[in-house]
């Protein structure tokens, strides 16, 4: 009669035992979710192939047409980096000066074409002067010999008329002259004959004997018979004094 209650405390203790069980086998799992699931992230995906199989066509269509594209856009220009102030300022000094000194290289060059412009342009005037020069001085040296020759010319013919202008007077007082006999060799007297412009003799000395007195006694009577003289043709020949030689035998 008194192991009738044992039953009772069996009942109670399974349903304790399956709930503890419960539990560990919930922890197993949540610790191979855990260890599975960690592993199976790390792992690479795996490649799935598949084949695809087109139906038979009837008949083949024409390719579509090629969409319109849009035309090539240029790549947008990147502006160049902007120098420093410095930079520039540096590189307009260096663009001056550059500038400057193909300026000074030009005027230089400039100077130099007008100096040997004006160098050329000198040679050549001095070259016109030089021949202007030397043709004056021949002109000069033409003028001066047809000067003397006129003046030669000039004298010739004053000689000569003059000559002629004495034999005239010699002829007229020979013509006048008696000569004294025995006159020994020919020697000359001569005498000076000082006449008017009309030709009348106003003296007639004896400036050389010709050792003869009767001769040059006979000379003089003939001078101051033959006046007046012959007048000098052109008058300009006209003499004063005139210096006349006499010989017996001419």
């Amino acid at each position: 009669m008194n192991e009738a209650p044992a039953p009772a405390a069996s009942g109670r203790t399974a349903p304790k035992f399956l709930a503890g069980v419960l539990a560990v086998l919930v922890h197993v799992a949540l610790v191979v979710f855990l260890i599975f699931g960690v592993d199976w992230q790390n792992r690479p995906p795996t490649p799935v192939s598949a084949e695809l199989y087109a139906p038979p066509a009837a008949k083949e269509a024409p390719p579509p047409p090629e969409p319109m594209r849009p035309p090539p856009q240029p790549d947008p220009v990147k502006p160049p980096p902007q120098p420093a102030k410095a930079e520039i300022a540096l590189k307009e000094k260096q663009e001056k000066e550059r500038l400057r000194k193909e300026q000074e290289l030009r005027d230089q060059e400039k100077r130099q074409r007008e100096l040997e412009k004006k160098k050329l342009e000198e040679q050549k005037q001095a070259k016109v002067r030089e021949a202007q020069a030397r043709e004056a001085d021949a002109l000069k040296q033409q003028e001066e010999r047809a000067r003397q020759a006129a003046l030669q010319a000039a004298q010739a013919a004053r000689a000569k008329a003059f000559a002629d202008y004495i034999q005239r007077i010699s002829a007229k007082i020979r013509g006048n002259l008696i000569l004294p006999p025995d006159i020994p060799g020919n020697p000359e007297a001569l005498f000076e004959v000082v006449q008017l412009p009309t030709g009348e003799i106003i003296q007639a000395e004896l400036k050389k004997s010709s050792g003869h007195r009767p001769y040059d006694d006979a000379v003089q009577r003939a001078i101051l018979k033959s006046s007046p003289l012959p007048r000098a043709e052109p008058a300009e020949l006209f003499q004063r004094a005139l210096t006349l030689k006499f010989r017996p035998r001419e």
